[in-house]
């Protein structure tokens, strides 16, 4: 496999590139992407048989079920980071170390309805928080600890929707090719 089909697999949307000036088209956008890919998701992989949950989607990577095991992880930070930053003055946030959270038993093992349910929860929650926000709002940010830049909730909305889609592809793609 070239370097170049291993990029593809890993990126298959490409990386997220927010537009320089974010309209409320783009956040009203990106939102709706967050309201609807708890059900999109589901029912990708509802009828999924425990081989094809426990299948990697490219060499070197995670299995389906690690990828919804990280999504529920993932957007239960990214919530909690919505909060903080519209809570507090531009707080640095705690990473997170992802590959070693997808390598815990719960991740490589357990139902992924559980991870499904808290999906559907956490966005039910995030969308109703974020349709409320003001512009000042979307202007708060935080303070990313690896990078040290800080990002701002209009910015994460936008990258949230982004990483909804982008692992989406992910199990979509597999599905594609295995079928």
């Amino acid at each position: 496999m070239t370097e170049q089909q291993l990029e593809k697999l890993k990126y298959p949307i490409g990386k997220f590139k927010s537009p320089t000036h974010i309209t409320k088209q783009d956040i009203e956008s990106w939102i709706s992407i967050l309201e609807h890919f708890p059900n999109r998701l589901e029912n990708l992989v509802k009828d999924l048989t425990d081989d094809q949950l426990d299948t990697v989607y490219r060499p070197g990577g995670w299995t389906v079920r690690q990828v919804v095991h990280h999504i529920s992880d993932s957007h239960h930070h990214s919530y909690t980071r919505f909060k903080w930053a519209l809570t507090e003055d531009k707080p640095l946030i705690k990473a997170y170390f992802e590959d070693r959270w997808a390598e815990l038993i719960d991740s490589k093992t357990a139902p992924i309805e559980m991870s499904i349910n808290h999906i559907k929860a956490i966005h039910f929650k995030l969308v109703y928080l974020l349709k409320t926000l003001s512009l000042d709002d979307l202007n708060t940010s935080f303070i990313h600890p690896e990078t040290s830049s800080e990002i701002l909730l209009s910015y994460n909305i936008g990258n949230y929707a982004w990483h909804s889609n982008h692992h989406y592809a992910h199990i979509a793609n597999l599905l594609m090719k295995k079928s």
